[in-house]
């Protein structure tokens, strides 16, 4: 009995000293901080966390550490930055980020990978300004996934996505942009729509020449399962249609291709279409009635003249 009192007794003395020891890591680690010292106090706190861990009684002092860690390394990657030594930067980010994660620090986080996006969009954009898209895209996606609210990098990830003629994934990143409402990203949803825009009709013409009117469909089918408002694709999906002459799937698609329309031109087109497809079909009431919604853009000429011949 006498042995196994004195065991406990000494027991207690570890904790009380290993509480002791913690707080004197811990001190040391703040006056680190204190001198921007962020190095020597990365490390310090790291100690504070492993010794602590299982000790009631630096709980605190733990939770401090695991709040101030990835700020050192933020810190860091700062000071590298600064010093334009961007792996060094990227590396101590990427540990902020890390550990920001691991101790639920979500602001941290988003700060930190920003950083490490922005990092990455530097190092990728000789590639892409020297038309190495394979070599930027495989900078960027490193990026983007740090970061996807950096839409100027997005821009160009989906740009060097499309130059390489991977169509599907640029579109991806450009439906993404495109989607953002908030007032700030306005510029780059703008330019995302427009780029949306070219390379579609750039794949649509090829396409178009090959005579492939079911692979038109087919892309604007598949673009259209994951954003079936996208105004672009139900103008491209009817267009098709009417080019292969499937008058019944044009009448079937043309209010919804309509509906989605923002543009008055676009619209208009869809109008026309509609129109065509109907007096095709010798339903000669609604193709008036489709023509004379035509207002707007190059279909109105022809418009007209089909309502003129529909009219005598």
């Amino acid at each position: 009995m006498k042995k196994l009192f004195v065991s406990v007794i000494a027991l207690m003395a570890v904790a009380t000293l290993s509480a002791q020891d913690v707080t004197a890591i811990y001190n040391e680690a703040a006056a680190a901080y204190g001198a921007k010292d962020y190095a020597g106090a990365a490390a310090k706190f790291e100690q504070v966390i492993d010794q602590g861990l299982d000790n009631e009684e630096a709980a605190s002092l733990v939770a401090t550490a695991k709040a101030t860690l990835p700020k050192c390394y933020f810190m860091l990657g700062g000071a590298s930055l600064k010093g334009q030594d961007y792996e060094a930067a990227l590396t101590n980010f990427t540990k902020s980020a890390e550990l920001a994660e691991l101790y639920g620090d979500m602001t941290q986080l988003a700060k930190s990978n920003g950083w490490v996006a922005k990092i990455y969009q530097i190092q990728g954009g000789d590639a892409f300004n020297n038309k190495d898209y394979a070599t930027a895209a495989s900078v960027f996606e490193k990026g983007y996934k740090a970061d996807p609210d950096n839409t100027s990098m997005a821009l160009n990830l989906a740009m060097s996505y499309c130059e390489l003629g991977e169509y599907e994934k640029g579109m991806e990143i450009y439906e993404a942009i495109a989607a953002k409402t908030h007032p700030k990203y306005a510029d780059d949803a703008a330019k995302a729509k427009e780029m949306m825009a070219l390379y579609t009709n750039n794949k649509v013409a090829e396409m178009q020449g090959a005579g492939d009117y079911d692979g038109i469909i087919a892309m604007a089918d598949a673009q259209l399962e994951k954003n079936p408002a996208s105004a672009l694709f139900q103008n491209v999906r009817l267009q098709a249609y009417a080019n292969k002459k499937d008058y019944d799937k044009v009448i079937e698609l043309a209010q919804g291709a309509i509906d989605a329309q923002t543009d008055e031109e676009d619209k208009s087109l869809m109008y026309y279409l509609l129109g065509a497809a109907y007096n095709a079909k010798e339903m000669r009431p609604q193709a008036i009635e489709a023509f004379q919604k035509v207002t707007a853009g190059a279909a109105v000429e022809n418009a007209k003249t089909a309502l003129s011949e529909l009219t005598k």
